[in-house]
């Protein structure tokens, strides 16, 4: 099994355990159950739009909701708002329900909720629908760069 996503971490040396489970629909919900691994360890990426052409990827704990006020702060922007579908898949190359945060086409500033943090290990996706990486959410923020705040409600 290969997706870009695993290709990433795969050339920078992160370890990974790959989980494959039939996928039946979108959503952390789903795939943390599918997985049998805790909602709040389980990340949703989401594509946030921060105006002027400039998008972000927010990288959130399944069972909580993105604030966009706080997105925008820690970008730096006034507002945000929610990418359509159609923008988030151009993005990333990825199709929604399996958007990782690895891998995609265009570089994209990433922020991850700091609750997060508190985990040894959280799941996120691979980058094609039915296959999550579960990994040390320190290696998720080593390899992206990504800033840490807090940005769920």
């Amino acid at each position: 099994m290969s997706t870009r996503a695993i290709n990433f971490l795969k050339k920078r040396d992160i370890p990974y355990e790959a989980v494959e489970y039939v996928h039946e629909e979108k959503g952390a919900v789903f795939a943390s159950e599918a997985i049998g691994f805790p909602i709040e360890r389980t990340i949703k990426t989401l594509v946030v739009d921060l105006g002027n052409k400039r998008y972000a990827m927010a990288l959130m704990p399944g069972d909580r909701q993105l604030a966009l006020k706080h997105i925008a702060r820690a970008c730096s922007v006034k507002r945000a708002a929610m990418a359509d579908t159609a923008t988030a898949e151009r993005l990333t190359g990825y199709s929604v329900g399996g958007i990782s945060p690895f891998g995609t086409k265009q570089r994209l500033p990433v922020v991850m909720e700091e609750s997060l943090m508190k985990f040894d290990k959280v799941a996120i996706n691979a980058g094609q629908r039915g296959i999550m990486l579960i990994l040390s959410p320190g290696d998720i923020v080593k390899v992206l760069r990504c800033d840490v705040s807090e940005i769920a409600r």
